[in-house]
């Protein structure tokens, strides 16, 4: 009953509500009856329903205390939002009793006091949020005994001393970390610094000195504020290009990089000379170990470098040759490309035309405009996360699809960016293909090749649309190729991370393009990587994503095994009729064991009757189909098939189910 516009006093009766499991009365205008001996007992009561887990109360004008707690407090409690309340007093001791509390609000209020010790039996914890009230004392170290604490926002009080070290070791878990505008002092200790995967830091508006020589360890904070303090020293610089495939000399232009402090080009192909000016008179063996070919100072346990020794050149038999081999050379190469022109003349005009006449050309937000009818809704073709996608046509006449970026969405500048990246350096029939980026101040779209047969979602739900057995084949067979070169065509794998019916675009003939990289990631030293914001969609997001932030190839595969379960079944993992523990893969593994009913889940515009002589190959085709799915999205990613056994897979049900209906496009 949240978000209407309820006043009066919050009812006491509510506590009699003994099954009651949610309670969501947030953004209303009800209060607590402060004159009645119930008032304290109203909200108290609240905290004992044995079988409440989610309590928001938060935007109303309460104008409460949070009570002393008495009785057996609920263990079943997950949630409790108190926000914006008006609430004042301490934070009662006896909170660290609800034992199973995963997140506890209560920002935007008056509350007072040190924040209890008591807190750190909350062993369940994940986000704390105490910000913009009164709170008074040190930042109590039992923190730190929240293992899965991945946000804690303290900001805006009057905390005073200096920052727990022990937080560095919560490493694992915390994401954000918001402490500004408090009272803390005192210098950072050099083990904070472990927060490695922290991505959003606040530090702000303290009293915090010393230097920040290992801030450099925060290697994937995307949002970070120290300002207003009083830190000291240098600001660290550091080089770290490791781990690549690196090849040819180090450019000694770097000796010019004199506040470099360091630099690791470690298991690169370099050769030749290390630099010995500038920084580089400080770095240690260390910065260049497993290279082709370096050569240095012996303290580098690199070769010597050896002298060169200059031949003086004999201009007069050099002037002899070069006369008399140039023509021959010139002559031989005229004919080469006389051979050349007249064998592939045709095809050169053709590919002129249709490929170097578009592949990255400039394109203004002017010509975007007029080739979308000033971005008309009748040239809408949809709406994504970011922003929207219109059909357009250059002045060339080349029909394209233009996606521009909703800038004032969170997170559009960096999914313009990474789409910008990846797409202009993968190539695969299967992937979309770009044409252009329009990257202006205040716009930013993306130039795509046109799809003109639209999604997979479109073709899997419009009523006028159908498709057969052969052609979920190919499209499915399309995306697994394409999945698979992204998992394995390069030396760091591409991980998509929103593989769905909607981002599976189709050309003229029905062949399958993968789309939407504005969330892809790069796995770099692994196979796996942890991120907090949980972007994909829900329903295809394989559950270590939407549980640990865990990010890995296999991911995308049981997102792949999803999509196919939908182009067979056309049920979408989110239809109405999964309830409970049922879900889109527990129904088709109960249709498959023990009787192979397949019948009962595959959409029924492609099995046909069983009197139909191709009946049995189809029922076939379709149970190793639904098979395979299964395979892609068991729930322990260990135990998931990679992309490229599922494309060969595929390959061979299309072959075997070509011979058993005898070549017919059914």
């Amino acid at each position: 009953m949240g978000q209407n516009s309820f006043t009066g006093f919050l009812p006491s009766t509510l506590c009699s509500l003994k099954n009651l499991e949610r309670l969501y009365l947030d953004m209303n205008l009800l209060t607590i009856d402060a004159s009645t001996p119930q008032a304290a007992s109203t909200l108290s009561c609240l905290f004992n329903l044995r079988n409440l887990t989610g309590l928001s109360l938060g935007s109303n004008p309460l104008n409460t205390t949070i009570p002393v707690f008495r009785g057996n407090l609920s263990t079943a409690l997950l949630d409790v939002d108190l926000s914006f309340s008006n609430i004042r007093g301490n934070i009662p001791v006896d909170i660290g009793n609800l034992s199973s509390l995963i997140t506890l609000v209560l920002e935007n209020n008056q509350l007072s006091g040190a924040i209890p010790t008591s807190i750190q039996k909350l062993q369940n914890l994940q986000a704390l949020y105490l910000k913009d009230n009164v709170l008074q004392g040190h930042i109590p170290y039992e923190l730190c005994q929240l293992k899965y604490l991945a946000e804690l926002d303290l900001g805006g009080n009057r905390l005073s001393g200096s920052i727990p070290s022990c937080l560095g070791t919560l490493s694992v878990a915390l994401r954000s970390l918001w402490l500004g505008s408090n009272l803390l002092t005192s210098k950072i200790s050099s083990s904070f610094w472990e927060l490695k995967y922290i991505l959003r830091l606040n530090l702000s508006s303290n009293s915090l000195v010393g230097p920040l020589e290992d801030i450099g360890k925060l290697k994937d904070v995307v949002d970070m504020d120290l300002s207003n303090n009083h830190f000291s020293g240098n600001i660290p610089e550091f080089l770290d290009l490791s781990k690549n495939n690196l090849s040819g000399e180090i450019p000694k232009s770097l000796e010019a990089l004199s506040h470099l402090k360091h630099l690791n080009l470690s298991f690169n192909k370099l050769q030749g000379e290390i630099p010995t000016g500038g920084p580089f008179k400080n770095f240690s063996a260390d910065s260049f170990v497993s290279n082709g070919a370096l050569c240095g100072a012996s303290r580098l346990y690199v070769p010597l470098c050896k002298n060169r020794t200059k031949v003086k050149p004999n201009w007069r038999k050099a002037k002899y040759i070069i006369s008399r081999v140039i023509p021959v050379i010139l002559l031989a190469a005229a004919a080469l490309i006389l051979i050349l022109c007249k064998k592939r003349n045709v095809k050169v005009v053709r590919e002129t035309a249709s490929l170097h006449q578009v592949l990255w050309r400039r394109v203004s937000r002017l010509e975007l405009v007029r080739a979308t009818n000033g971005f008309h809704e009748s040239n809408l073709l949809g709406t994504g996360g970011f922003g929207s996608v219109y059909r357009g046509t250059l002045s060339d006449g080349i029909d394209i699809a233009v996606k521009v970026f909703n800038l004032q969405l969170e997170g559009a500048f960096k999914s313009f960016d990474k789409e910008c990246e990846m797409l202009s350096n993968i190539r695969h029939r299967n992937l979309i293909k770009i044409i252009s980026c329009c990257d202006e101040l205040d716009f930013k779209a993306l130039i795509l090749q046109l799809m003109p047969n639209g999604s997979l979602e479109k073709w899997l739900y419009s009523p006028n649309r159908s498709m057969t057995i052969l052609q979920r084949l190919d499209i499915m067979k399309d995306v697994a190729l394409a999945l698979e070169y992204l998992h394995h065509g390069y030396s760091i794998p591409i991980v998509h991370c929103d593989v769905k019916p909607s981002n599976i675009l189709l050309d003229d003939d029905m062949v399958a393009h993968v789309a939407d990289f504005g969330i892809a990631r790069l796995i770099g030293g692994g196979d796996s990587m942890t991120e907090t914001m949980t972007l994909a969609t829900v329903g295809y997001m394989a559950p270590e994503y939407g549980m640990e932030g865990s990010v890995s190839t296999r991911g995308d595969v049981y997102s792949f095994g999803i999509v196919l379960m939908e182009t067979f079944t056309k049920r979408k993992p989110i239809d109405e009729m999964f309830v409970g523990e049922m879900d889109l893969k527990q129904w088709i593994a109960n249709s498959l064991f023990p009787d192979a009913a397949i019948g009962e889940v595959v959409d029924t515009d492609i099995l046909g009757a069983e009197e139909d002589g191709d009946f049995v190959s189809r029922r076939d085709c379709l149970l190793s189909v639904m098979r395979l799915a299964l395979a892609c999205s068991v729930a322990l990613p260990r135990e998931r098939i990679n992309m490229k056994d599922a494309a060969i897979t595929l390959t061979k049900i299309k072959t075997k189910y070509l011979k058993g209906s005898g070549g017919m496009n059914s």
